[in-house]
């Protein structure tokens, strides 16, 4: 397996936008590759969004994917996807009155569809995936529905072959109060290499403390995408050094804490190639706990970046429960950059 792209693949490209301005692309000449909505009308089939409160004062946003030019789209079992060949996006909503034996079935039945769409478009490779649980930290008949969550996912992906531990893809799991269970996924036909975050236990190899199976996914993930761009895919990131919660009760805290484990997975993935990231110019999704609490993650971000700083520009924040009960912020990000992998980390890849 290699790292680097196919010749013939077109590059992905992502733009963080007003859902003005990507209604405006939309009409401009072709329907984007897809895109991940935040607080965007649901009738935009190419564009399915996340059920959170926005709480960022620029309104609906969206992060929309550019791609090859013929896309073809589909439906494999829960999943509705969106493929050039080379990249594909896939978005499922499961209810939970279609699986009635608990969370744990729901997520591996989802799964089991999303690998059902990598072999069907030949992306097998997952890059990055959002998850998000209805009621994450509710009580699932005797055990934590996150908990239940990870048993689930952590077999489909041992029964389908794919990585579960070492080489998990970049993830995020998040509560919203309501609804489907909702999964939205982007693959490719190329591995990403995941990157680890040295201040961290990996969270695949957590202790039993946290579940009978660990939550299945790596820090973060760089992936070629083409024309001389690495991506970087940042996994929802918290105030937690080695496995603990730090600062319990403090969101001022967490969020400084967040920000070290930011700058030290960007610091690990700088050093995996020659593309340069850096903490002030990403794009991020802060996601509070507390509606009252998105003004303070802010300001420290402010305090910590610069108020003029690019990660601040197009931030979305978002009211959604955290995978644990005592966290209060969670931060997920991209980049792109330019650069390549080095030669020993994309042949592992």
């Amino acid at each position: 397996m290699t790292a680097r792209l196919a010749l013939d693949a077109p590059p992905l490209r992502v733009q963080r936008l007003s859902l003005a301005e990507s209604l405006k692309l939309a009409d401009g000449g072709r329907t984007p590759f897809g895109g991940l909505g935040y607080g965007t009308p649901e009738s935009l089939a190419w564009m399915p969004g996340v059920d959170a409160r926005v709480l960022s004062g620029g309104g609906p946003m969206a992060d929309v994917w550019l791609a090859g030019e013929h896309i073809e789209s589909g439906i494999t079992g829960a999943v509705r996807w969106r493929s050039d060949g080379h990249w594909t996006l896939g978005a499922i909503e499961l209810e939970e009155a279609f699986e009635r034996q608990g969370v744990a079935a729901l997520a591996e039945r989802a799964y089991r569809d999303l690998f059902a769409t990598l072999e069907e478009t030949g992306c097998n490779h997952l890059q990055r995936i959002w998850n998000y649980l209805p009621q994450i930290n509710g009580d699932g008949g005797g055990m934590e529905r996150y908990r239940q969550f990870n048993a689930g996912r952590q077999q489909a992906f041992v029964e389908a072959g794919q990585a579960a531990f070492e080489g998990a893809p970049a993830a995020c799991a998040l509560g919203i109060h309501q609804g489907a269970l909702a999964i939205r996924f982007l693959a490719g036909r190329s591995a990403p290499l995941a990157i680890e975050n040295p201040r961290q236990v990996s969270a695949y190899r957590y202790p039993t403390l946290y579940g009978p199976r660990a939550p299945t996914f790596s820090r973060a993930a760089l992936a070629d995408i083409g024309a001389g761009d690495l991506a970087l895919f940042v996994s929802g990131t918290a105030s937690i050094v080695g496995h603990e919660t730090q600062h319990l009760g403090d969101v001022v805290a967490q969020t400084q804490e967040t920000l070290r484990n930011l700058r030290a997975v960007v610091a690990e993935a700088n050093a995996r190639g020659s593309a340069v990231f850096d903490v002030a110019n990403l794009d991020i999704v802060a996601y509070v706990r507390h509606a009252a609490d998105a003004p303070t993650v802010r300001h420290e971000l402010e305090a910590a970046l610069g108020a003029e700083a690019g990660t601040l520009q197009g931030a979305v924040f978002l009211e959604a429960d955290i995978c644990r009960q005592d966290l209060l912020v969670e931060i997920e990000a991209h980049a792109v950059a330019a650069g390549s992998l080095n030669v020993l980390d994309a042949a592992a890849a």
